[in-house]
């Protein structure tokens, strides 16, 4: 994302089959909304926790307007499981590493 880009959460709502992610995009006095959506079955199975979900959302936004220089084509997207799995295994802590300590 370029400078004077602005970005903001503006929350979520509770849908039948999804959590719809809203944010909102202002550059060079222009505002547009865009909506991310993932699915609820991704909370139940806790492949997504409704802490982290704003955050997948948002990575996602960004790599859309880095993309396609801050004008993406579409205003709505979906969290796939992938981009999920992705997200979770990022976060993970290194298992198998071992300290060391310098003396």
């Amino acid at each position: 994302m370029g400078s004077g880009i602005i970005v903001q959460y503006m929350g979520f709502e509770a849908k039948p089959l999804t959590r719809e992610y809203t944010f909102n995009v202002r550059e060079a006095g222009q505002e547009r909304e865009f909506r991310l959506h993932i699915a609820n079955e991704a909370f139940v199975s806790h492949r997504a926790s409704y802490q982290d979900a704003p955050g997948i959302c948002a990575l996602r936004l960004q790599v859309e307007l880095a993309t396609y220089s801050n004008h993406p084509p579409e205003t709505r997207y979906e969290i796939s499981g992938a981009e999920l799995d992705s997200y979770r295994q990022a976060r993970m802590p290194k298992t198998g590493r071992k300290v060391r300590e310098n003396f």
